[in-house]
């Protein structure tokens, strides 16, 4: 697989043609140019006539395909020509809604042609017909103009146009050889010095590709998800893997082509052992005005973000990425000072058994995977207590029980495993079970919820992870958990928690099938909880790991968040949570030390924990995991000029006389 999405351009054609097209090509182009019957520059081409090109763009409206057409500008046409043609168009699209843009070309004369001695269009008629585009067409439809054509890119870009089309850092303008593309590190610089941001897209545009269902053929789905972001916008974490000569390109290209060559080399995923870009160095500054700035200043002033804000701060790119770091990190040195700190723990996952069917995770096995991911095994008590004694040994304070859930459990199991811990070793910290679990044990024990974790308290719990939340958005857990408890089951289990002294903390996964919305949603809903209960410590960003994820291999996800995303997840949690949890978590297992450190320069300041024993990224596909040690979590945040302070799970400081460091 070459990992390119064709944009196929094959001229007029009819319902059948096109219709086969749309099966192998997400997006399918036509230039109207004009509908003037008469012109010179459309004599001797059959398919050029006003009604063959008419049929074409409205057949493609019937057939529900993402459309690019356009207008030629200079060839003989009248001023009236181009009012009826963008027209033309207009009606087409508010009819169908298919037309993705427009392009409004200047014609100009080539050697060889009949029309080599026509003057070429004057930029006069050129920045008109852009002007006349963008009032003619819905605000829906994107305005595109070739920069390759024009000595004057500044007021190019002030025209009224919002693409640039494609750029091809290895192929020149076919049809217009004369004129080299400019270089991508040119229009970055003239697009940022118009106060915007060059963000790279696919063959198909971001408002298409959030509704697969109506615009893209299912033989497609898959490809056109790999490739883009949370946003439908082309992943923008390629850049790292481009050759040397083409890395500007990757990192600030438009246009399939420039984004689709990244595909060559391996690029940045949650999990895989490979060094993300560098987003974020410390020296970030503001932005110099937009929304982004103005809800960072509000925040600044004491204001919370909205729902609708976070948002908005989630679509950041370009120089609001590092303004938004740089806040984050601000109010985390408000709210830690300079202390990066860390837990040394174990993982204790007493069985890969599971009866529920959550379409991410590849740790669990149940009927249909017993020939995957290993033999299932299901712990023995006094396994699990030579683990703790173990882990006590090795200094840890800390263990943390999670598993599959086995059909053979009833609640006493948990109850048991809780008590089985503590009797081992009475001072260690029983950090354990899911809200599906707790959900899980009171029901098949035909108990209430509070009093099931009443008696989990007595048992020996402490506190409760934050897993199992995935996404708190009920369409989203419907695909990816659809038999695990509802986004308000989990909150009214950790409610019930922190009603009876327990704390817990928030995870999210992000990267899979979810969208910025569901992000925010997911973090009103925990903050709003945090404010009646005060019971959550931090915030555990987990990026999905999508190697060996059930869903990915069955082509139904994402690849797993952009280095982007993950930045400005840590970085908008702070900003978002500022005031309500003080710690935000960077989970090393998903995101390897390199990863860690740049978000200790976006508002994190808590490591997690030593993990011995961590199989559940393992087995997703992570490259991490299986432990780390103090003396590596030194080497990730001292470099930086901070602290590394030990903790105990619930954030009181550790005054240890020796640290085990194996």
């Amino acid at each position: 697989m070459t990992g390119l999405l064709p944009h196929a351009n094959a001229g007029a054609l009819d319902h059948a043609d096109l219709s086969l097209l749309r099966l192998v090509s997400p997006s399918q182009g036509m230039m109207i140019e004009s509908l003037n019957p008469d012109l010179v520059a459309h004599r001797g081409a059959p398919d050029k006539t006003p009604e063959r090109r008419l049929a074409t763009l409205n057949a493609a409206g019937e057939l529900q395909i993402p459309f690019t057409t356009g207008i030629l500008v200079g060839i003989g046409e009248s001023r009236e020509d181009r009012v009826a043609a963008l027209e033309a168009i207009a009606t087409a699209h508010e009819k169908y809604g298919h037309v993705q843009e427009v392009i409004v070309q200047n014609f100009v004369p080539k050697q060889d042609t009949q029309m080599r001695n026509w003057p070429a269009c004057s930029p006069q008629a050129f920045l008109e017909t852009i002007a006349i585009a963008r009032e003619i067409l819905p605000a829906s439809v994107h305005l595109q103009a070739p920069p390759n054509l024009t000595d004057d890119l500044d007021t190019l870009l002030e025209s009224g146009i919002d693409d640039l089309g494609g750029i091809s850092p290895i192929t020149a303008d076919f049809v217009n050889p004369e004129k080299p593309w400019p270089s991508l590190e040119l229009l970055r610089d003239r697009v940022e010095a118009s106060g915007r941001t060059l963000v790279p897209r696919l063959t198909i545009y971001p408002e298409f590709v959030r509704d697969p269902e109506t615009w893209i053929a299912p033989e497609l789905r898959f490809a056109v998800m790999d490739r883009s972001d949370a946003d439908g916008f082309a992943r923008d974490d390629i850049g790292a893997t481009f050759p040397e000569k083409y890395k500007d390109a990757a990192n600030v290209g438009t246009g399939a082509e420039v984004i689709q060559i990244g595909r060559r080399s391996t690029a940045w995923y949650s999990g895989a052992d490979t060094a993300p870009p560098i987003l974020i160095s410390g020296s970030e500054t503001d932005s110099s005005d937009g929304p982004v700035v103005e809800i960072l200043e509000s925040v600044r002033a004491g204001h919370q973000v909205t729902e609708s804000e976070i948002v908005t701060l989630f679509r950041a790119r370009g120089a609001d990425i590092g303004a938004i770091a740089s806040l984050a990190n601000t109010l985390r040195e408000e709210a830690n000072g300079n202390d990066v700190t860390f837990v040394r723990n174990r993982n204790i996952n007493y069985t890969n058994v599971c009866t529920f069917k959550c379409t991410f995770c590849g740790f669990s096995k149940g009927p249909l995977s017993l020939n995957l991911r290993g033999a299932p095994y299901l712990l023995k008590d006094s396994e699990i207590a030579d683990r703790v004694v173990e882990a006590h040994e090795l200094g840890a304070t800390e263990v943390c029980l999670q598993g599959g859930i086995h059909p053979s459990f009833d609640g006493d199991y948990y109850i048991n495993v809780a008590r089985v811990v503590k009797e081992a070793v009475p001072t260690m910290h029983v950090h354990g079970f899911t809200a599906l679990e707790v959900h899980e044990g009171a029901k098949r024990l035909g108990e209430p919820v509070e009093i099931y974790l009443g008696r989990l308290k007595e048992a020996g719990l402490r506190s409760l992870p934050g897993t199992a939340a995935e996404i708190l958005a009920d369409d989203i857990r419907r695909v990816i958990c659809p038999d695990k408890i509802s986004t308000q089951e989990w909150l009214d289990v950790h409610e019930s928690a922190h009603s009876l002294g327990l704390r817990s903390n928030v995870t999210i996964m992000f990267g899979s099938i979810e969208r910025p919305e569901h992000w925010a949603q997911h973090i009103v809903r925990t903050r709003e909880l945090q404010a009646r209960t005060g019971g959550f410590t931090e915030f555990v960003p987990l990026p999905f790991v999508h190697m060996a994820a059930p869903i990915y291999l069955k082509r139904g996800a994402r690849r797993g968040p952009t280095w982007r995303e993950t930045i400005l997840m840590h970085a908008v949690g702070r900003i978002a949570y500022h005031g309500s949890i003080p710690n935000i978590q960077a989970s090393w297992v998903k995101l390897g030390a390199r990863g860690a450190r740049q978000l200790l320069r976006a508002g994190v300041n808590d490591l997690g924990g030593t993990l011995m024993d961590e199989n559940i990224s393992r087995a997703a596909g992570a490259s991490h995991g299986q432990g780390i040690s103090e003396s590596q979590f030194r080497e990730v945040v001292e470099p930086l000029g901070r602290n590394l302070v030990e903790r105990t799970t619930v954030y009181g400081r550790i005054d240890s006389q020796f640290f085990v460091t194996t």
